[in-house]
């Protein structure tokens, strides 16, 4: 019997009498790319963070690779690389000894791991920061080195949110050129983003949400025939989760 890598069944997280995200029925197959989209505050961090076992649902249930993302987050970070908005380091490591640290954590062999953070450096080009305390980084620089760490272990998902915001023109050159390796060598991967050219570019499927609800997921050649339109992905965007702002 087939089994998706990852599986939300009616995920909700409430903060009080906030409902952040209501209801969430959601599957990723394995080798898949779903983009996740809505608007500011729609519960797509809130989603990605239950994923990670970060948030506790509210109700119902998310897992990754037959494991419950809370209760089993252990044996989830085995098969994740994870990127937040907003990567946070310790504050008196350096870039390389986050790299060094973070591959011993996931049990990569020296001479492995050696190999995996020089290429990740040159891909990324901050070989001239790698000595530097992270702290001190550029935004810019910061997502660089939290794309690096999730790429470190070659994960079996990648969960990206907002992958390439603070990123210049070059860098997110790079970060699309590698996440389609990714795709090529199979990668899971499931990203938020409000860039819809890019995630019309990588996603098989996109799942729109918006005001804490999904509103509709699928192939765009799905979503078009579900608004009967044959616009493209930003304008199919508009039609569903426009409404749901105030």
């Amino acid at each position: 019997m087939h089994e998706p890598l990852v599986k939300l069944i009616d995920v909700t997280r409430q903060y009080g009498q906030f409902t952040a995200i209501d209801g969430l029925n959601l599957t990723i197959d394995n080798g898949e790319v779903i983009a996740l989209l809505g608007p500011n505050g729609a519960g797509k961090t809130t989603t990605l963070r239950m994923l990670m076992g970060h948030l506790c649902p509210s109700r119902g249930h998310a897992y990754i690779g037959g494991f419950d993302c809370f209760a089993q987050r252990y044996e989830v970070m085995k098969l994740v690389g994870y990127l937040p908005d907003e990567p946070v380091f310790y504050e008196y490591l350096s870039g390389g000894e986050l790299l060094r640290f973070m591959g011993k954590m996931h049990g990569l062999p020296n001479v492995q791991l050696a190999k995996r953070i020089e290429y990740l450096v040159e891909t990324f080009d901050f070989a001239d920061a790698i000595d530097e305390y992270a702290v001190n980084y550029s935004r810019g620089m910061k997502k660089k080195l939290g794309l690096a760490i999730a790429l470190l272990h070659e994960p079996k998902l990648l969960i990206l949110d907002e992958p390439s915001s603070g990123l210049d023109p070059f860098a997110t050159k790079i970060l699309l050129e590698l996440l389609s390796a990714q795709i090529t060598h199979g990668t899971t991967i499931l990203f938020s983003t409000h860039l819809m050219e890019q995630a019309e570019r990588l996603c098989h499927r996109a799942a729109i949400i918006g005001n804490s609800r999904l509103l509709g997921v699928g192939t765009i050649a799905e979503l078009r025939q579900q608004l009967a339109t044959d616009g493209n992905l930003e304008q199919i965007f508009f039609a569903m989760a426009g409404k749901t702002i105030n």
